[in-house]
């Protein structure tokens, strides 16, 4: 008894239809075909209602093969073939009388080389007595181990179980699940394996269900470091068992492209190296390019049956040739201690390594305090030869104040990086990799360099195992939206609580600060208070030239621009009303002319505002068409400028506004009174860098001036003195309070939620 199903997506009206080769299907008679049913819950699956009983008589071509099609039936009878060519066809099972068979076709119009079907409701077979001199063998995995578009799921492990029961007595129990990744095998694991007492484990898994075909790029290294830690957390709890553990190699996906071919191969390349017998399946399924060979798979995902038989074939049953006293003696040697010793000398201060952990644990019971650097080459050499560390980050599991919690680890093993071991303190050190195991934390990014882990709700790890330094900042739109995982608020380095650029400012949309991650380092962050309970400072530079966004950019406390930043404005009359006018002149291109000679833009209403940078070196705006790109360019670049003014003026908690040059009282006062106005009673202060007597600005208690100048051209022409105007720039904000830990940053793109500004009222 045959039920056929298919996914076929339909118009109103149009229903799917089965014609085939045998009386039963029509005898391809379109007007004796039979019509399948959908129903709103279960479209666009269509499926005959009752199973098919077919005969297959003496003069058929093939005495045990049926081939069919579907058809599209529309509203007026027609019916269309699903394609042309090669028909589908299914074998013909001698228990199909007494059982139902789903045969499940996949999509209408895609003709499988090799049928799928499975009983309906399989007898439960009474389990035959184990052989004393057989191994029990148990197979969790996933899909593809469950035998998944094999016909009648009798996929490599089904012919793996037959092979080892005749040719060795083991016995063979599959409790994969589809749909399962490593995060689900660890948690089944208890309940599924350690009541069966087996003898040899296969865990047969893949990387297609941990979501590499279709993650960001910037996902992949993340994605496969879980996976990979996954297995090897299932291979110590198999272990545990006293269990030999075997590794399904990785296979092929539909969805792979040559950048997910070099994972993949990465991937199969580490797992040969764990000393754990991996079945090799790469080299019989892959086309080179990470997906299927052709003809051997039924869908993205999924060998087909004979993709299946390839997987069985593949495998070197000898790895099976396993007897009862070579599983006793491994067990034993499981159970004894790992750690390998590897210095001690007559102070007690010894270094051991735990392999399977990749943990290195350091006792120092002594008075004297040890360093381990680099230099110490008797202690790198015994490293490089014995511990058998990863390169990367190893992390201490108990941290305490004034101890590094971490050390780098070079490609050839040895310790890169400098560790103080305190007298009487003993220390542990786990490597990185393990925050991979989904027991751990969860891996929020990772590029390969740096990561960002989730310990728990109040603290995270960034790790940056590169050379260089890492600046996590809100225009990183990746670490942005990954940090909204997090729950809002300050975190902040409790092991340094005094640098600079080592708080997170966590918000709504993720990430809104700068933090700067060193190199080879790993950095521990602790939720410290509630955003609301910070006062952030939002800096907002208004001319005279640029200056004061070149001072902010070396402090690192730039972040998108603001209108004036790259302007040059000697009249602080023209701020006050280009800002009440809400900029819409702007950049107007009727009060914009350009002098060819300077190759600058002059605007003719505010005569003392100019542009330099708009523009390129390779432009000759020599006619109106070629202003009108600059134009262009212009209008989208300054209205997103003037958008982040007024989305700082809104969300910052205070103002403070920079603005270099010489200043006149009455301008500075029409100023002050503009920002007062849109500032709406929120407090701000006003910053005048000038060459000029502070007398002139004397009991304007919003105006903080300082007799000094910041020449932009000379800082482009000597950095060293541009870094030394940046010291003094960073002293003045020290000096008042602000510093990257409350700084606001305005998001590149901030949302639009802000209606015009009120010009007459000043009201947003």
């Amino acid at each position: 008894m045959y039920q056929f199903q298919v996914i076929a997506h339909t118009q109103p009206g149009e229903v799917i239809a089965l014609v085939g080769s045998t009386p039963e299907l029509g005898a391809w008679d379109i007007t004796r075909c039979i019509r399948l049913h959908t129903s709103g819950d279960r479209y666009p699956l269509w499926r005959t209602n009752t199973a098919i009983d077919i005969q297959l008589s003496a003069e058929s071509i093939d005495g045990r093969k049926v081939e069919y099609k579907y058809i599209k039936i529309d509203a007026q009878g027609c019916g269309h073939w699903e394609s042309f060519g090669f028909d589908r066809w299914l074998p013909i099972e001698p228990q199909s009388r007494s059982n139902t068979i789903v045969v499940d076709d996949g999509a209408f119009g895609y003709l499988q080389p090799h049928p799928f079907g499975y009983i309906q409701s399989p007898t439960i077979e009474t389990a035959e007595p184990e052989d004393s001199q057989g191994l029990k063998i148990l197979v969790i995995g996933s899909s593809v181990a469950v035998g998944q578009k094999a016909w009648l799921l009798a996929g490599w492990t089904s012919l793996l179980a037959e092979s080892v029961r005749q040719k060795y007595g083991h016995r063979l129990i599959n409790v994969a699940e589809a749909g399962a990744n490593v995060g689900r095998t660890i948690e089944r694991f208890g309940a599924a394996v350690a009541p069966e007492q087996p003898d040899v484990v296969i865990i047969a898994l893949s990387l297609g269900n941990e979501g590499l075909a279709h993650c960001p790029p910037h996902q992949r290294r993340a994605v496969q470091r879980r996976f990979e830690s996954g297995l090897q957390q299932l291979v110590q709890m198999t272990r545990a068992l006293g269990a030999r553990p075997i590794l399904g190699g990785v296979y092929p996906h539909g969805d792979y492209t040559s950048e997910h071919h070099w994972w993949l191969q990465d991937t199969h390349k580490r797992m040969l190296k764990w000393g754990v017998p991996v079945l090799d399946w790469l080299g019989v399924l892959d086309n080179g390019g990470g997906r299927w060979k052709a003809g051997i798979s039924f869908d993205p995902a999924h060998p087909n049956t004979v993709g299946h038989r390839l997987m069985y074939e593949a495998i070197d049953l000898q790895v099976f040739q396993i007897d009862k006293d070579e599983l006793a003696s491994e067990r034993q040697r499981f159970w004894q201690p790992n750690e390998v010793p590897l210095y001690l000398d007559n102070a007690g201060f010894s270094i051991c390594a735990c392999l399977a952990q990749k943990r290195l644990r350091i006792n120092n019971p002594s008075p004297n305090s040890y360093t381990i650097a680099p230099y110490w080459l008797e202690l790198q050499t015994v490293l490089k030869s014995k511990a058998g560390l990863m390169p990367g980050i190893y992390l201490a599991t108990d941290r305490q104040p004034r101890t590094l919690p971490y050390f780098a680890v070079a490609a050839d093993g040895s310790i890169a990086t400098t560790i103080a071991i305190p007298a009487g303190t003993e220390w542990e050190y786990s490597a990185a990799f393990n925050l991979f195991d989904s027991n751990n934390s969860q891996v929020l990014f990772y590029d390969e360099q740096l990561g960002i882990w989730q310990q728990d709700e109040r603290q995270l790890w960034v790790i940056n195992e590169s050379d260089h330094e890492y600046n996590l900042q809100p225009m990183w739109t990746e670490v942005q939206n990954a940090l909204r995982a997090l729950p809002a608020g300050v975190y902040a380095d409790p092991q340094h609580p005094d640098l600079p650029f080592r708080t997170l400012l966590i918000g709504g949309n993720g990430l809104e600060s700068r933090v700067k991650i060193p190199a080879q380092s790993a950095i521990m962050f602790e939720y410290q208070c509630e955003l609301t309970q910070i006062e952030r400072v939002g800096i907002i530079p208004l001319g005279d030239r640029c200056a004061a966004r070149m001072m902010l950019y070396k402090m690192g406390y730039d972040g998108p621009a603001f209108p004036f930043d790259l302007t040059r404005t000697t009249n602080i009359a023209d701020i006050a009303d280009i800002i009440d006018n809400g900029f819409d002149e702007m950049w107007n291109p009727n009060l914009l002319h350009f002098d060819s000679f300077i190759r600058r833009i002059y605007h003719q209403k505010w005569l003392g505002l100019s542009f330099a940078h708009e523009v390129e070196d390779n432009e000759n705006p020599i006619d109106d068409l070629s202003m009108s790109v600059i134009h262009d360019r212009m209008r989208s670049r300054y209205t997103a400028r003037a958008h982040r003014f007024w989305y700082t003026l809104k969300h910052a908690d205070k103002l403070l506004f920079i603005r270099t040059g010489i200043a006149d009282r009455g301008g500075t006062i029409d100023l002050l009174d503009k920002l007062a106005k849109h500032c709406q009673g929120k407090p701000f202060q006003l910053m005048l860098l000038s060459p000029q007597s502070s007398d002139e600005f004397v009991d304007l208690p919003e105006v903080l001036h300082y007799n000094l100048e910041f020449n932009p051209d000379r800082m482009y022409e000597d950095v060293g003195h541009w870094l030394y105007c940046t010291d003094i720039m960073r002293g003045i904000l020290d000096s008042i309070g602000v510093s990257s830990k409350n700084l606001f940053w305005c998001p590149p793109n901030p949302p639009q939620e802000l209606p015009k500004p009120d010009l007459v009222s000043g009201n947003v």
